[in-house]
């Protein structure tokens, strides 16, 4: 048996029910959104208060730091460590190995970045000063090449074309009572 609903009462109902993208109204989130618990505090200015978001982010204190208060937003988000997943030890068992993280870890501010399929920090094996110097010196000779090439241009040795047929004297001339002419490509 269906119940009736009458027009007052349906009324009654749409005022209750919390759209989600209701026009206008802040107070209302979106399904999208991240859960209050999960978004940055505000920066914190007591030890307590350092102490209870080192706590919220599983820091210790020693390693919790806060990004600098200028404008920018970031609250009590802790301040990671510029190292890319590429830096991380593969052979440690994570708990997500693809991204190289464990579970209930706080993620970098620029985490996007720090994938294994971008950035790379790990240091490398030969110092910047040398890589330069391979690169610049790599340009110079590329470049004086090409300079000696355009003073000194190379060319292949090449024939006159060679046609069958009496050099095709029928294709190239418009008048077929003039004998072809005997052309002697090659000697033996």
């Amino acid at each position: 048996m269906a119940a009736t609903v009458t027009r007052g009462r349906l009324r009654a109902l749409l005022r209750q029910v919390s759209w989600p993208l209701a026009p206008g109204d802040g107070s209302r989130r979106l399904a999208s959104d991240l859960p209050r618990h999960l978004l940055p505090g505000p920066y914190p200015k007591t030890p307590e208060e350092q102490a209870a978001a080192a706590k919220k982010y599983n820091l210790t204190l020693e390693d919790y730091k806060t990004y600098a208060d200028d404008g920018l937003g970031y609250g009590d988000y802790p301040k990671l460590p510029d190292q890319s997943a590429q830096e991380r030890d593969p052979w440690y068992q994570w708990d997500y190995p693809e991204l190289r993280r464990n579970f209930g870890e706080p993620l970098h501010q620029s985490f996007d970045l720090f994938v294994r399929s971008r950035v790379d920090t790990s240091p490398t094996q030969v110092s910047w000063h040398i890589m330069k110097r391979y690169f610049w010196g790599f340009i110079g000779i590329m470049i004086g090449m090409a300079l000696v090439g355009e003073m000194f241009p190379i060319y292949q040795p090449v024939g006159p074309k060679q046609f069958p047929y009496d050099d095709i004297y029928f294709e190239n001339r418009s008048d077929p009572n003039i004998k072809p002419l005997s052309v002697k490509h090659y000697e033996i």
